[in-house]
């Protein structure tokens, strides 16, 4: 049996940001490593947390590979189209960085960014960084390499 991995780490926790700023500041960025097998799996843990997200006034921003949402999907999973955006991205650079853009503006509540590769360690800073900007979740979605199970 695959199992699914989560990397969570809190932005204010991480960065060791003082009393102040820690206090104005709640982003986070979490990393979901999933197995293309059970997509089910990951749909039941994302689900709830995005139909919960789908509340706020902020957009949600899939930053996805080629793949095109479907809006059949959507709709019967009970996220709102009306805040939902995508856009295409071929390369993991081209990724984080629009990841980094979208998240400091604080418009979209959550960003998610599919990956190839894990995130270097000064990538995941600035995406802290910019998660904690604009008060909002980041989430790394990486399918899991032959390394990652035995």
């Amino acid at each position: 049996m695959r199992t699914h991995s989560l990397k969570s780490q809190s932005v204010t926790r991480a960065l060791h940001f003082p009393s102040s700023a820690s206090a104005c500041g709640n982003g986070l960025i979490s990393e979901l490593t999933y197995s293309e097998n059970q997509l089910g799996m990951t749909q039941l843990l994302l689900l709830p947390l995005l139909q919960q997200l789908g509340t706020q006034s902020r957009w949600q921003l899939w930053l996805t590979p080629q793949q095109k949402l479907s809006r059949d999907w959507l709709q019967r999973s009970g996220l709102p189209l009306d805040k939902m955006m995508q856009s295409p991205h071929s390369t993991t650079i081209t990724t984080v960085e629009a990841m980094i853009k979208a998240l400091s503006t604080g418009n979209y509540s959550v960003v998610l960014g599919w990956l190839e590769e894990e995130v270097s360690e000064t990538d995941r800073i600035r995406l802290q960084r910019a998660a904690n900007s604009g008060q909002a979740l980041g989430l790394i979605m990486r399918p899991e390499g032959p390394e990652e199970f035995p």
